[in-house]
């Protein structure tokens, strides 16, 4: 492809936006509006480099590590065009033709606009909008992972250990490609950050491919809706969601023994094989799913005063 743009012909290119801001912001948007410009410029031919910040992606390049004098063009991509960060970037890379692409322009005035020798707005005023950048990068299906975490139960006393499980249980999961959607099974009306309704909880449990939960109806709610579920008992020596876990026949339990200590190796095991075919089947066809609790039968016996089912029997006065 001939270049044809107005400035000097490109050798090697630094794309930039705010995620190679130290002081800056990495959202999905700008990220993928990066990548957009390198796929469209490697795709000719160009030689491209991406900085990050060194907050954002550790041991990555950065703009220090981007020396001005190894660039004959410098592209900022995405985010508003304003403020001290972008007018530091003329300065650094004032011998490179800068262009910026795929932009919000607040005000065409601005140093940090003018500053650069091209500007390709996505919105400015008296402009038409024109698609965002991060529309053209296709990006791989990760799984969704709902997570449920039981805050401290007081009435385990010594034996609850949910706030160092939840510590290296976040440890974890900031290691995992997935999409992390928390969940809490507590409902409250008029926040609309809580679920107000069991139907509403529910429904976000049955679009996720796998539910990591410490809490009893973590483990229930994913098993019913046939979703694999990686439960973890954060009560020493087992309690209440492990005996869920029996009840359902449900293979997915840890720790299994006492006292808990997670092992990432078997979180990772056991992660792959939830997300599994065998996984997704086994809950499928879990005990419970699609089944009406033999408690509820039981609680019918005992009202018609012919309760044949174990039960655990409470004191009585005498007399």
């Amino acid at each position: 492809m001939q270049w044809t743009a107005t400035g000097p012909a490109p050798d090697r290119v630094l794309i930039v936006g705010w995620p190679s801001f130290l002081h800056g912001e990495a959202t999905a948007g700008d990220v993928l509006a990066m990548e957009a410009a390198r796929t469209v410029l490697s795709d000719v031919g160009l030689r491209c480099d991406l900085a990050w910040s060194p907050v954002f992606r550790p041991g990555g390049r950065t703009l220090e590590d981007s020396p001005p004098e190894d660039y004959t063009h410098l592209v900022f991509t995405c985010g508003p065009v304003h403020g001290w960060q972008v007018e530091r970037l003329h300065d650094r890379y004032r011998g490179c033709h800068r262009i910026a692409v795929g932009v919000s322009v607040i005000d065409p005035a601005d140093p940090a606009v003018t500053g650069f020798h091209q500007v390709l707005p996505r919105d400015a005023p008296g402009t038409p909008g024109r698609l965002d950048l991060a529309a053209a990068v296709p990006v791989p299906a990760v799984p969704v992972a709902a997570v449920i975490l039981a805050s401290a139960q007081p009435e385990y006393a010594v034996r609850g250990r949910h706030v160092p499980l939840t510590e290296e249980l976040g440890g974890w999961l900031a290691t995992l490609d997935c999409a992390r959607v928390a969940v809490d099974t507590r409902l409250a009306h008029g926040d609309w950050r809580s679920p107000a309704t069991a139907a509403q909880v529910e429904a976000v449990i049955a679009r996720a491919d796998v539910v990591i939960t410490t809490r009893l109806h973590g483990l229930v709610l994913a098993l019913k809706q046939g979703v694999p579920a990686l439960g973890i008992d954060p009560v020493a020596g087992g309690a209440k969601v492990a005996a869920q876990a029996a009840a359902w026949e449900w293979p997915v339990l840890l720790p299994r023994s006492a006292p808990p200590v997670l092992d990432r190796d078997e979180l990772d095991r056991l992660w792959a094989w939830c997300l599994s075919a065998e996984g997704r089947a086994r809950a499928g066809s879990s005990l419970g799913a699609g089944n009406t609790p033999p408690l509820t039968t039981d609680l019918l016996s005992v009202l018609n005063g012919t309760n044949m089912a174990p039960a655990m029997d409470r004191a009585r006065p005498a007399g």
